[in-house]
């Protein structure tokens, strides 16, 4: 984890600096460690691990806190802390060490937010015609049972291929 500074906040990017920044920082004390961050454009991914990182310790609070900031590229962010020394400490390290060995914490949620996705990006980013040639280009994804459930899947009611590798 990092603490939570003012190098941080005025620069959470390499391309940033204090001009472009369009907000007021009151600094946080010294004792508070990042564990996770997101932003507007953050992936499920990011999405999934930043919820279960909350759910496990048990959102914001004395020990917990939540630093939100505009952003001049991505709109805002927001960075997850914990106060040194407590047991949501303990609880942030276990989170980072499980993080360094797998990068998701929660496979049941991060599987739902990406299929969520997809479908979502199925129905509403490509038209029948996109949708017919996405399953000619990539056949090996898709099994269907029926010509009833393959018309289904072109005319944007499900999509059945790999979300992944849809939404990549």
């Amino acid at each position: 984890m990092e603490r939570l500074d003012k190098a941080l906040i005025d620069g959470p990017t390499a391309f940033d600096s204090r001009a472009n920044l369009m907000m007021h920082t009151d600094m946080p004390e010294p004792e508070w460690l990042v564990l996770i961050g997101r932003n507007r454009d953050s992936d499920c991914l990011a999405e999934s691990n930043w919820q279960a990182a909350i759910n496990a310790l048990g959102d914001e609070g004395e020990h917990v806190r939540i630093d939100r900031m505009g952003h001049w590229a991505c709109g805002w962010y927001e960075l997850l802390s914990v106060l040194e020394n407590t047991p949501e400490h303990k609880i942030a390290a276990d989170i980072e060490a499980a993080l360094a060995d797998y990068p998701v914490l929660d496979d049941s949620d991060f599987n739902q937010r990406e299929f969520d996705e997809a479908q979502s990006t199925w129905r509403d980013c490509y038209n029948d015609s996109g949708r017919i040639d996405y399953m000619r280009k990539h056949r090996d994804q898709f099994e269907f049972d029926t010509m009833a459930d393959m018309l289904g899947c072109a005319r944007g009611r499900y999509f059945a291929g790999y979300a992944s590798e849809l939404i990549d």
